[in-house]
């Protein structure tokens, strides 16, 4: 597989009980290191994307592709709508977790999530409270440390942000944008929230009303490092009324739109 196919979705269809079709004739291809979000209307299957590049959902029909098995690394982190902590743990326990279930030592553990824990700008006195007390936002950022701890080669994030009002979202989104360009993992990110994906993203991904399928492919022609004032440019403003504007018409024509084989050397 090329280095412009790290993930690789061909003709993928889902179907679930009573043969309810989630996907249908889905393409999409992710080159390492890039920057994807995904949008579409509710229920479109954006989530199902996710779960068959984790490899937790298999597909019906198609072919999925993951660069990093030719390896045989399975690094792989993924980040949640809700933080999902557990609530008798403590923080540094919570972000260790995916270490503790693979049987490595507390030392070992422990000092990967400490790393872990410095990266998304938790305190040291952070590491011993439990997720009750700390706020929505350090909630989140346990939960993306805890997807960090493993050092992940791909990072797929399902509307991490949703439950955060807007001031505390476009905080994140600063702070993600750093971490993506330091560690440079290979991120799907999916959101409801146009603004938020044209600021991250490279492409944007449209998805049709279900059964989803990708339908548009929208270069983000914003150059990196991005400053929060980006947000109040005319070209920011341009291109997402540009991405709304084509997610609005992938909305109203649903199926009869043509599928998009969507990658990063498609125009």
């Amino acid at each position: 597989m090329s280095n412009e196919e790290w993930i690789s979705l061909a003709d993928v269809g889902v179907s679930f009980q009573r043969g309810v079709l989630a996907l249908n004739r889905l393409n999409l291809k992710c080159s390492r290191g890039e920057f994807i979000s995904i949008v579409g209307p509710s229920g479109c299957g954006k989530s199902t994307v996710l779960r068959l590049i984790a490899d937790l959902q298999q597909p019906t029909s198609g072919t999925v592709h993951r660069g990093w098995e030719d390896g045989g690394a399975n690094q792989v982190g993924f980040v949640f709508q809700q933080p999902n902590l557990l609530p008798w743990r403590k923080v540094l326990d919570n972000i260790a977790m995916p270490l503790e279930l693979r049987g490595e030592s507390r030392h070992s553990r422990n000092a990967a999530a400490r790393r872990a824990r410095e990266i998304v700008g938790l305190s040291l006195d952070d590491e011993t409270k439990l997720p009750r007390m700390l706020s929505g936002g350090m909630q989140m950022r346990v939960s993306v440390a805890r997807a960090l701890v493993t050092q992940p080669q791909v990072m797929l994030m399902d509307e991490p942000f949703a439950a955060v009002d807007d001031l505390l979202r476009t905080q994140l989104n600063d702070e993600l944008m750093s971490l993506w360009q330091a560690q440079g993992w290979t991120t799907i990110f999916v959101t409801h929230h146009v603004h938020e994906a044209v600021f991250l993203s490279q492409r944007v991904l449209i998805m049709s009303p279900s059964p989803g399928r990708i339908v548009d492919d929208v270069k983000i022609d914003l150059p990196y490092p991005r400053p929060a004032g980006i947000r109040g440019s005319t070209q920011f403003a341009a291109i997402t009324h540009d991405v709304l504007q084509r997610l609005h018409k992938s909305s109203e024509s649903k199926q009869s739109v043509p599928p998009v084989r969507a990658g990063a050397d498609d125009s």
